[in-house]
């Protein structure tokens, strides 16, 4: 075992898990991944269950159902933490999020970081294949939490992040509110406010060709009305702490 974990849930991926699996296994260095399948009914866990008798690496937990991304990845976290892993990141399995990209945000950390994320717009707009109308949503939702919570990232709801150990333990603390969009804010501001060090890494961020996208209005919504409550519960908690 290496102290990389890649955590990618899945729901409906058998188009995609096979490659990203094999793409992630041939990066230099190593990477361990933690599959969180939400019991897909197109037989994604399949794939995974014959692809670990390839990968020793390779490991799944499988849920009932859909329990939300937060969930998910919480469930990734704890499980990483308790197997000794010291830099557990979030990747999509759709190639959103370019696998080579694993070892810039991992160098991050090496270099000092204690979370790098994997950002759209640190250096502008580098998204592929989205409809500028999603775009503009993403844009400026970032934007927007970038003005209500104080904090100097460029794109907060971002989801190819790594971690260290030590934010992920901090953060295991905590209770975390959100579990759709918004636990992506609320990740980075809970790390923010604990004093951590977060770096911004360049991507470019290119849309699923294979399966169907998982994003909706209804998750903007969670999300932009979820930076308020967090924002009001983090001033409560200062001025109780005074």
């Amino acid at each position: 075992m290496n102290d990389r974990l890649v955590i990618i849930p899945t729901y409906n991926e058998k188009e995609n898990i096979e490659n990203i699996i094999r793409y992630v296994f041939s990066l230099q260095p190593a990477f361990d991944i933690l599959i969180i399948e939400d019991n897909s009914p197109d037989g994604t866990a399949a794939i995974v269950e014959n692809l670990q008798k390839e990968f020793s690496g390779l490991h799944m937990i499988r849920r009932e159902g859909k329990l939300g991304l937060g969930t998910a990845y919480l469930t990734g976290f704890d499980w990483g933490l308790s197997q000794g892993y010291n830099y557990i990141f979030e990747m999509d399995a759709d190639f959103s999020h370019n696998p080579d990209d694993l070892v810039r945000l991992y160098n991050a950390c090496l270099e000092g970081a204690d979370m790098a994320i994997g950002s759209r717009y640190v250096t502008g707009v580098n998204v592929v294949n989205w409809p500028m109308g999603r775009v503009l949503m993403s844009y400026f939702a970032s934007k927007y939490v970038r003005i209500v919570t104080g904090m100097k990232i460029h794109d907060a709801t971002a989801g190819f992040v790594c971690y260290t150990r030590k934010v992920l333990e901090d953060i295991q603390s905590k209770r975390i509110h959100f579990k759709g969009y918004a636990f992506q804010i609320e990740m980075k501001f809970t790390a923010w406010t604990a004093g951590f060090k977060l770096q911004e890494v360049p991507i470019i961020f290119t849309d699923r060709t294979l399966g169907t996208s998982k994003m909706s209005g209804g998750i903007f919504t969670e999300a932009f009305l979820g930076v308020f409550m967090m924002k009001l519960r983090s001033l409560f908690k200062t001025k109780k702490r005074r």
